[in-house]
């Protein structure tokens, strides 16, 4: 009996991606989509929970602490600010912990910046030297990256972007260190590792009480610290691209020429911002001469990208600075980088709609490329289900502490945007209080990856449509 026609057709869309991918064809035999691995967003928050849990074990031991054994909350704090990348700590980490405690969050820093999976993924592909279909949709849902095809291209290139960054950080900063400060070459080395990957990472922990404050007019520790933060906050299919298509310009992806743009408009402005707002403040930029003012506005422009790290006090910045902070930092970086926030990309297609709104047109375009519909509904869950997760955590605290609402709003946004920026009332904080911004770390770090990735995935096509209904807006 001959075969029906429909089993002779062209292949399917899968069969089709299997084989583009993989180069073999499909051995899934039939088998509905279903388990563990075929859920992306589920492996990515359970990998950073187990990450943070063996962090914060790790943390328990004795060797971990200097003084005394950090109790459960601070050892679970200090674990979920590392493998979340935030920089906010109930205990200083430059006192509390030795040098095996300090090891250790510089491990987990490493570890969380580049990605639970991102890491089990490369450690996979060098063993095996193949990658399957279910592990690339893993990676992709992970790195971002456009195309699953390309993981291996991005994976490589993560780990060779990371070497080059963070190595070429460190070593001009163990050499300031060694030159500039007397620091023995051994403790300059460490310090100049340390701070290259919480740099670049976008993490903010120092080795120092008062953050980088004592280096707020040091060009030499400042710039590469800052330079640092901007390459880790682009995101790493950015980064791939620049490096490829670096004098090419128009070749560039929508992705990559919208991150860049929104890079430079709020580098700049945030430069100017903090100019602006805290130029005569004497417990800031006031006391400082002019190139120290410009370096140190520059610094703590770049931070609330959301890297952490304060060469100005900032419990003293005046409130409107604080205000402008905060939409900094709720904004964050790049999708796919070590940054927090909504993302840059987030933001801009938010801009792009109601520019378009405004003025009439039928189509959200940027770049000559028209925003579908799905992309604006994401953009809008991410933003506004952002926006409620803050307002609640600013609520219950503000309710229930002595707190007011600028420092609350302020900390809350620093937790939920992975930040780290603090004006000092984390370890004043009641322990429920700590707890919940522990929450607001792991949920900002991973709720608008997830949250993006599971509205790209269920996403589907509908046969029929309801019919229209126009309630009164505005």
């Amino acid at each position: 009996m001959s075969r029906p026609f429909a089993a002779s057709a062209a292949p399917s869309e899968s069969s089709w991606l299997t084989r583009t991918v993989t180069g073999r064809l499909p051995d899934l035999q039939g088998r509905p989509d279903r388990g563990f691995a075929r859920r992306p967003g589920l492996v990515i928050v359970a990998g950073f929970a187990g990450a943070v849990l063996v962090a914060t074990l790790l943390l328990l031991l004795p060797a971990a602490s200097a003084e005394r054994p950090a109790t459960v909350l601070e050892a679970l704090f200090t674990a979920t600010s590392a493998v979340c990348v935030t920089g906010l700590v109930v205990v200083d980490t430059a006192t509390h912990w030795t040098g095996v405690g300090q090891a250790l969050i510089l491990l987990f820093i490493q570890v969380g910046g580049l990605g639970i999976m991102t890491l089990a993924t490369l450690l996979g592909l060098l063993i095996s030297r193949r990658l399957g279909l279910q592990s690339r949709r893993v990676a992709a849902a992970s790195t971002r990256s456009v195309g699953m095809g390309d993981v291996r291209t991005v994976l490589f290139g993560v780990a060779r972007a990371t070497l080059i960054v963070e190595g070429a950080t460190a070593l001009v900063l163990t050499m300031r260190f060694a030159a500039g400060y007397d620091m023995p070459m051994g403790r300059a080395l460490w310090h100049g590792v340390f701070h290259s990957v919480s740099a670049f990472n976008n993490a903010g922990f120092a080795l120092y009480s008062d953050s980088l404050i004592p280096f707020a007019t040091d060009p030499w520790v400042s710039l590469p610290i800052a330079i640092a933060v901007i390459l880790g906050g682009l995101g790493f299919p950015v980064l791939l691209e620049l490096h490829r298509q670096h004098r090419r310009p128009k070749r560039w992806s929508i992705h990559t020429k919208i991150t860049v743009l929104m890079t430079l408009i709020l580098l700049v402005g945030g430069w100017v911002f903090m100019l602006a707002t805290e130029w005569n403040n004497p417990s800031t930029l006031g006391a400082l001469d002019t190139p120290g003012k410009l370096l140190a506005g520059f610094f703590q422009g770049v931070m609330p990208r959301t890297a952490g790290f304060n060469s100005l006090d900032t419990a003293a910045m005046s409130d409107g600075t604080l205000l402008g902070t905060v939409v900094l930092m709720f904004i964050g970086g790049a999708p796919a980088g070590t940054a927090g926030g909504i993302k840059v990309t987030t933001f801009a297609v938010l801009l792009v709609v109601i520019w378009s709104e405004l003025r009439g047109d039928p189509d959200a375009t940027i770049f000559d490329r028209r925003m579908t519909p799905a992309i604006q509904r994401q953009a809008l869950s991410v933003a506004l289900l952002s926006v409620a997760t803050v307002i609640v955590a600013t609520m219950v605290i503000t309710t229930t502490s002595e707190f007011g609402v600028n420092e609350t709003l302020f900390e809350v946004v620093s937790a939920f945007a992975t930040v780290g920026l603090s004006t000092g009332i984390t370890d004043d904080l009641a322990p429920p209080h700590q707890l919940l911004l522990v929450i607001l770390m792991f949920i900002g770090r991973l709720g608008p990856v997830t949250l993006g990735a599971a509205l790209a995935v269920r996403e589907r096509q509908r046969l029929f449509r309801m019919p229209e209904g126009a309630p009164i807006v505005g």
